[in-house]
């Protein structure tokens, strides 16, 4: 804050010599003018002095037999005049500030995140159609209402926010976690079996609603009642009187064998770039494209690389314009074929994908059994997994008996 006062009351630097410095110091100080980042160079003093206090200093440096020299002159006062003086400066400086302030009025940037079912171009011109866009007045915008039009047009979101900073309009959503469950709605069955999903042993069962159609260790196949939701109620003689109906409730596991099986061609198509490229320019304006000297592209493959830059003056407040170039590098499709190093390595990529996606399901391996080989056409990877997981489909059951309309329908237990 100092530094700032000295700035706006303005400063020199000044050097003193000659028969006595140090006088000419000790009455300055006793005439309440301050000095500051004094140095000596010999015997040649350098300091700094308040422009009043400059102008203070005639009858001291003629009492002491000194001299004072201005070695260098800051703060405002020297700063206005040069300033003014420089009329198309000037006139820049205010076309600046005019056009900073006008831009602040608007958006320039939109940017989206959490966003993984809704591509951008769907959203893109969902905001085409609230008349939210690139160049927009910000005092036209009702965020609330767009958050709430976010919501009532896609179902997926469950939340969102849009908040403006600067001269950007911040969106972000959440989507639904349990997209697969919402668009698998369980069904509401009176009465339910579970059936198997896939052959396998059971390893696991705990029933907590329906009457058990297999124990543990047996053999399943797929399609097979587990778990039935027909419960019988027997006479005393143990023949069965009648059957009352529930929804089949169950945690089952069985062990099964996965197969597995990748494949990769002995020869592809491979990118030798010959190092040969273009490069155009571009630039954006309220989000316009224009190219510059554009040429076409005689390349017969290439690849286009495309390079952004969008200026910020201050943080949040971006320009309404952006640029940038392409760069087009010429390649020639040449037929190669794999290494075995690289063969294995591109095969146990494949493979780690193909477990990530068991495990995202929730199947547990127990045992691997997996090798590479060669056929007479490709490399391959195959075998089978030793898998634990989780099965059990609720299906309907229409097996009801003559007495249904006698029996009465029990609830089913969590």
């Amino acid at each position: 804050m100092i530094e700032f006062l000295k700035f706006l009351k303005g400063y020199v630097r000044i050097k003193v010599w000659g028969f006595s410095p140090e006088r000419f110091m000790n009455l300055c100080s006793n005439r309440s003018i301050l000095l500051w980042d004094i140095k000596k160079e010999g015997e040649t003093y350098y300091m700094s002095i308040s422009l009043s206090g400059f102008y203070k200093l005639r009858p001291i440096v003629k009492k002491t037999g000194t001299r004072v020299a201005i070695l260098r002159r800051c703060g405002l006062p020297f700063l206005v005049p040069r300033v003014l003086a420089r009329k198309i400066f000037l006139a820049g400086l205010l076309l600046s500030i005019f056009f900073w302030i006008w831009s602040g009025r608007y958006v320039w940037d939109i940017t989206l995140e959490g966003n993984f079912t809704i591509t951008e171009d769907i959203f893109t011109d969902f905001l085409q159609e609230q008349g939210v866009r690139v160049g927009v007045e910000k005092a036209r915008m009702d965020i609330e209402s767009l958050e709430k039009e976010i919501r009532r047009k896609f179902d997926i979101v469950t939340w969102t926010s849009a908040k403006l900073h600067g001269t950007k309009l911040q969106i972000v959503l959440k989507e639904n976690d349990t997209l697969q469950a919402a668009e698998s709605p369980e069904h509401n069955y009176t009465c339910s079996d579970l059936v198997a999903q896939e052959d396998g042993v059971i390893v696991s069962m705990i029933v907590r609603s329906g009457v058990p159609k297999v124990s543990i260790g047996d053999e399943v196949k797929a399609g097979d009642v587990l778990v039935s939701g027909s419960v019988p109620v027997y006479n005393e003689d143990a023949t069965v009187r009648k059957y009352q109906y529930t929804r089949a409730a169950a945690d089952i596991w069985i062990a099964r064998m996965q197969p597995v099986r990748e494949t990769l061609p002995f020869c592809y198509e491979k990118k030798v770039y010959t190092g040969r490229e273009k490069k155009k320019y571009y630039i954006q304006l309220w989000g316009k494209e224009y190219k510059l000297g554009f040429d076409e592209i005689t390349y017969p493959y290439y690849d286009t690389v495309m390079s952004k830059k969008e200026p910020e003056l201050l943080e949040g407040l971006t320009l309404p314009f952006v640029f940038g170039d392409y760069t087009y590098r010429e390649y020639l499709k040449v037929e190669s074929s794999y290494t075995l190093e690289e063969a294995e390595s591109l095969l146990k990529e494949k493979y780690a994908k193909f477990i990530a996606g068991l495990e995202e399901k929730g199947v547990q391996i127990i045992e691997k059994n997996v090798k590479i080989d060669t056929s007479s056409s490709m490399w391959l990877l195959q075998g089978e997994l030793k898998v634990l997981e989780k099965t059990g489909k609720e299906t309907e059951n229409t097996d009801i008996q003559p007495d249904a309309a006698e029996t009465e329908n029990i609830t089913e237990t969590q």
